[in-house]
């Protein structure tokens, strides 16, 4: 192949390319809720308003909201399962007094288990997701 041969397949692919890296780079967010919720001490609810890269996971925009010092959490990695959420907003569950934060997601008027967690569950635009501190 030929210098020039090579050069322009290079910029032409160069060009295939940069559309896509620039429209990740500009894509469009979508806004979700998310909502604390705690059903044991029945403590006051906060909401916040966040935005989420379309088709991004929840762990993604929450961490982005932790980034801005609007909301704490952590969570630890299960090797099987991926994140699980330990602690928010300084409320952590204990396994002696069976409490833990599940997650939930309010789609209109229904209220979904999703199947996955934090780290893999893409939130739709408009969904309010609740984190609820319970017991099991």
């Amino acid at each position: 192949m030929s210098m020039i041969t090579t050069a322009t397949f290079l910029s032409a692919a160069l060009l295939l390319l940069v559309p896509g890296i620039l429209s990740l780079a500009t894509a469009k967010k979508d806004q979700i809720h998310l909502k604390i919720y705690n059903s044991i001490s029945h403590g006051p609810n906060v909401t916040y308003t966040l935005d989420i890269a379309f088709r991004g996971i929840l762990l993604g925009a929450m961490n982005n909201l932790q980034k801005d010092d609007r909301l704490r959490f952590s969570y630890t990695e299960d090797p099987n399962y991926g994140p699980f959420l330990v602690r928010v907003n300084g409320l952590a569950g204990n396994n002696t007094e069976h409490t833990y934060w599940q997650l939930l997601v309010k789609r209109g008027k229904t209220i979904i288990i999703p199947d996955v967690g934090i780290g893999c569950f893409i939130p739709k635009p408009g969904d309010t997701v609740i984190l609820k501190f319970t017991k099991w």
